[in-house]
């Protein structure tokens, strides 16, 4: 078996989860309990030339902060790294190794620009540097990429070619075919090296897998203080140098690295958790990037069937390489749903035809105004609307369903109250049969909306489409943002920030405005929305 060496990253990979601000005193206790536990290779940090030098930050412009943050520390027996993220650190930024406190340097790329990076690993070799080739995305090469860059590899001859599972996508099936690709072609003098993403739990895993198949290179294996890294989180570096000690006769002080999660570590966690979770699991299960998952969830209209179904979309390279206005495209294509809505809408008109009409929405003023809505309720005994709500403080006559997610959490108290009529839009389809009143689903959208599907511009939408000249509105209090409570059920919070909350506001207000000439709009709680009115 060849040489197994032990790298952490927790000051780089980690770094993502708090910008790379651990604090200078975080940094240099890292440092030295990594080294302490006589961990082979650390890895402290970030070159980039677009950020500025900060002595608490492991990302830094250029070789000479490296040796302002830990040259005065005693590395021992440990080789030293940084990482660029090819295109981030240009030469002019990189002083030979002989002068730099650095030993390596890795280089993340990917595959589109392998030609161009390995031209710049070829540079940092001459200038006297361990070079790692860090193959980012590993599970977008096919054998036929991979094998160019095998042959790119060994005419460069770096120091090491290492598997980055980036997304968190492999299991030990195709982890081994990648190992066994790079281990047969690269050659013998070339370490071959493992970093994983633990968004199915298999980082800790793949990395037992990979060591226990037997080669004569050296071999590679990262890992992170707790796990500590972007998304899901990385391998366990305190498993990963367990298993080492117990079953391939290493030595690495366990304990030192616990202190590092105690006194390093931990705090961060409390404060910025990571690891696996359901948002993770649907990247990785659908193989795409997690920015999809971020924009579809953010939506807060959807299933997570219907997340699955939107992403089942996306195809070759787009999976890896996230497209703003493909997802947002294939979002609008999976709801609207046609539908001829003729003799609903007209059904509708008739029954709302002269009577009044009291909204309502899912705000706290409904509880804490209740005074209010009652004496409405009572002096004009209107047809009642809720939105994606049942209330319970008021019985309600109809409920309006524009969001497929919420249509799922109310599913059980929608079969409780068989007298509550249901308005849908079209794309919330209905588990058994159909809706009492289904309403064309992109007919009520503001395509020119940062939130194009806002469901109490869409209700007042269709109150002008039925006929309806006059209604009257409570628990619609508007946004506060900063994570402030606005609405009755925590369950149909979304995140706002305050400056986010008030241009929300100001474009509801606004539409408002646009709406008085068709609609008449009698607020009788409390709203942030009349302000700007």
């Amino acid at each position: 078996m060849g040489e197994i060496k032990l790298l952490d990253c927790t000051l780089r990979d980690g770094g993502y989860v708090n910008d790379w601000e651990f604090g200078h005193n975080n940094l240099v206790s890292i440092f030295e309990r990594v080294v302490g536990a006589g961990v082979d290779i650390i890895e402290v940090g970030f070159l980039d030339e677009r950020r500025e030098f900060d002595m608490n930050r492991s990302i830094m412009p250029d070789t000479d902060c490296m040796e302002k943050i830990y040259g005065d520390l005693d590395r021992k027996n440990t080789m030293v790294v940084g990482m660029i993220d090819f295109g981030t650190c240009s030469l002019e930024h990189i002083k030979p190794c002989s002068e730099s406190y650095l030993d390596g340097i890795r280089v993340i790329f990917k595959k589109h620009i392998r030609w161009e990076a390995i031209d710049f690993c070829r540079n940092l070799k001459e200038l006297g540097y361990k070079v790692f080739v860090q193959l980012v995305s590993i599970t977008s090469y096919n054998d036929e990429e991979l094998m160019d860059l095998i042959n790119l590899a060994n005419d460069l001859e770096p120091y090491a070619v290492s598997m980055v599972d980036t997304y968190g996508l492999l299991h030990q099936n195709n982890l081994m075919h990648y190992y066994n690709q790079l281990n047969a072609h690269l050659k013998t003098s070339i370490g071959l090296g493992y970093h994983s993403h633990n968004n199915f739990q298999m980082a800790y895993a793949n990395c037992i897998e990979m060591l226990s198949h037997e080669t004569e290179r050296m071999v590679l294996v990262d890992g992170t203080i707790y796990g500590m890294g972007k998304s899901a989180g990385n391998a366990p570096l305190e498993l990963v140098a367990m298993h080492l000690n117990h079953h391939y006769h290493k030595k690495y002080d366990i304990s030192q690295i616990l202190e590092a999660v105690d006194a390093n570590v931990m705090p961060i966690y409390k404060m910025t958790p990571w690891g696996y979770n359901m948002f993770f699991f649907i990247a990785a299960s659908n193989d795409c990037h997690p920015n999809y998952v971020a924009y579809l969830m953010d939506k807060r209209t959807l299933s997570v069937k219907s997340i699955n179904e939107i992403l089942s979309k996306l195809e070759g390279e787009k999976q890896l390489m996230y497209d703003q206005k493909l997802i947002e495209q294939l979002y609008l294509d999976y709801q609207d749903i046609e539908v001829n809505d003729t003799e609903d809408v007209d059904a509708l008109s008739k029954t709302f035809e002269g009577r009044d009409v009291l909204l309502l929405g899912p705000g706290l003023n409904v509880q804490k105004q209740t005074d209010k809505i009652e004496d409405y309720i009572a002096r004009k005994h209107p047809l009642i609307v809720t939105i994606n709500f049942i209330s319970g403080e008021f019985r309600s006559d109809y409920v309006f369903l524009s969001n497929a997610k919420r249509y799922v959490q109310l599913s059980t108290a929608l079969s409780k109250n068989p007298d509550l009529k249901v308005i849908a839009t079209s794309n919330v389809t209905k588990t058994d049969g159909r809706f009492d009143y289904t309403l064309q689903y992109s007919s009520l959208l503001d395509m020119d909306a940062e939130i194009i599907d806002n469901s109490f511009i869409m209700l007042l939408k269709v109150m002008k489409k039925i006929g309806v000249r006059h209604v009257a509105l409570g628990g619609f209090d508007g946004y506060t943002g900063d994570k402030k409570q606005n609405y009755i059920n925590g369950y149909v919070e979304y995140s706002f920030t305050k400056t986010q909350a008030k241009d929300l506001n100001s474009y509801v207000a606004g539409i408002l405005k646009e709406m008085q000439s068709d609609l008449d709009m009698e607020f009788i709680t409390d709203s942030l929305y009349t302000e700007n009115l």
